[in-house]
C-alpha cells in the first residue's frame, strides 16, 4: 500500500534496495559511497520529491549542524586559513562554522565555552592553540559528549583529537640552515610566554646551536608575542647589541617582517648584513622584499583534517583515524638568507 503522506527515508531505502545509514551518506554527500550506489539513491529522492527535514535530524542527532572554532590566538592570518580548511571540508553539506574567540586569562572561561557549547549544541568542535593544550577545556568536551580535535605544535591527545605540527624538528633545520652558511650569532625573537608553539620552536633554535657548539648567551634571545609590534621591540633590543647577531629566527613571519623592518631602519641591507627566516609562510613572507626564508606551516591542510576527523563519524567512516595526525612543516627557501659578511 503506497503512503499518501510525504516521502520518508524509508521510502527512500526501500525502493533503492540500500539502507537508511546509506541513504544519510547520500544526502550529507559523504564521499564514502561508490557512484552508482550515490546515482541510484539520488534519483529515488528526485522520482520521490523526498526532501529531508534539517530540524528532524538534528534532533534525532541530538546536535545542530554546526561546528565550532574556539580561539584565542593573536595571529588573524593563522585563525583566517584554519577557517579556510574546515569550510573547504563542509563545502556543499549541510554544515555552518561558528568561530567564537575566548579569553584565556579570564576566569570564567571554562563556565564561558561551557555555555556556548551547551547553547549551540554543536556537533564538533576544533580548539586552536594555546587554548588547545587546556586539559580542562577537552575534559569539557569529553563531559557534554562533544566531538573534538585539538590543534598544536606537538601531540597532545589521542590521534581521533590532533592535528599536530613538527615545529621543534623543522626550526632545528633552520638554524642548522643558518649554521652551514657560517652563521655563529644568531638571535631568536621567541614566541609568547604560555604557548606550547613558543616553547617547541625555541626547543628547535636551541637543539641546532647546542649540537654545533654553538654557545647561545641569554642577550640574544628577546620575547615577542607573535605581533608585529612586539617583533619590532625585540629586533630592536637584538641589533643593539655589540656585536649584533649575523642572522635571527623570528618565531613568526609578522615578527621577522618587523625585523626586516628593524633593519632597514639602521640602513643595513638584508640578507648581506642580517640574514632573516619566519615561520608560517604566511602571505606577508612572499610580498616583502626580499622575500621571506621562512617555515611553512600547512595550517590549511590541519583545519581541512580537523573538520574531517570531527564529521568521520556521520559520514559513517567506523575507522574514525583515516585522517592524519601529524602535519610536516618545510623550510622554505627565498632571498632574505645569505652567508654572513666576513670580517
Amino acid at each position: 500500500m503506497q503512503s499518501t503522506g510525504k516521502p520518508t527515508i524509508n521510502d527512500v531505502a526501500r525502493l533503492s534496495g540500500v539502507s537508511k545509514k546509506t541513504v544519510s551518506r547520500v544526502i550529507n554527500r559523504s564521499p564514502l559511497l561508490n557512484a552508482d550506489t550515490r546515482a541510484r539513491v539520488e534519483k529515488v529522492i528526485a522520482d520521490l520529491g523526498y526532501v529531508p527535514n534539517v530540524q528532524a535530524r538534528a534532533l534525532a542527532l541530538r546536535r545542530n549542524f554546526l561546528l565550532g572554532l574556539i580561539h584565542d590566538n593573536p595571529n588573524a592570518q593563522m585563525v583566517m586559513n584554519v577557517q579556510a580548511g574546515i569550510l573547504e571540508s563542509i563545502r556543499d553539506t549541510e554544515f555552518e562554522l561558528i568561530v567564537r574567540p575566548i579569553d584565556r586569562g579570564s576566569s570564567t572561561m571554562i563556565a564561558d565555552v561551557r555555555n556556548f557549547l551547551e547553547r549551540q549544541r554543536l556537533y564538533g568542535v576544533l580548539i586552536l592553540p594555546p587554548v588547545s593544550e587546556n586539559e580542562q577545556l577537552a575534559d569539557l568536551c569529553r563531559e557534554l559528549g562533544i566531538r573534538y580535535v585539538r590543534m598544536g605544535s606537538t601531540m597532545l591527545d589521542t590521534p581521533e583529537h590532533m592535528v599536530a605540527s613538527n615545529d621543534s624538528d623543522v626550526v632545528t633545520e633552520a638554524v642548522n640552515h643558518l649554521i652551514a652558511l657560517g652563521h655563529r650569532r644568531i638571535g631568536l625573537i621567541a614566541g609568547p610566554h604560555g604557548f606550547r608553539s613558543a616553547r617547541e620552536r625555541r626547543k628547535g633554535f636551541e637543539a641546532a646551536l647546542a649540537a654545533a657548539d654553538i654557545k647561545l648567551p641569554r642577550s640574544l634571545i628577546a620575547d615577542g608575542t607573535y605581533t608585529f609590534e612586539s617583533g619590532l621591540a625585540a629586533a630592536d633590543r637584538l641589533l643593539d647589541l655589540s656585536p649584533r647577531p649575523t642572522a635571527i629566527f623570528a618565531s613568526n613571519d609578522e615578527m621577522a617582517a618587523a625585523a626586516m623592518h628593524a633593519a632597514r631602519r639602521r640602513g643595513m641591507s638584508i640578507p648581506e648584513d642580517l640574514s632573516i627566516i619566519g615561520f608560517d609562510d604566511t602571505a606577508i613572507a612572499s610580498h616583502i622584499w626580499p622575500p621571506l626564508t621562512t617555515v611553512h606551516w600547512p595550517i590549511i591542510s590541519m583545519g581541512r583534517s580537523a573538520a574531517l576527523k570531527l564529521l568521520a563519524e556521520f559520514f559513517g567512516d567506523d575507522q574514525g583515524v583515516e585522517e592524519p595526525s601529524l602535519f610536516p612543516s618545510t623550510l622554505i627557501h627565498r632571498a632574505s638568507v645569505a652567508p654572513p659578511r666576513e670580517g
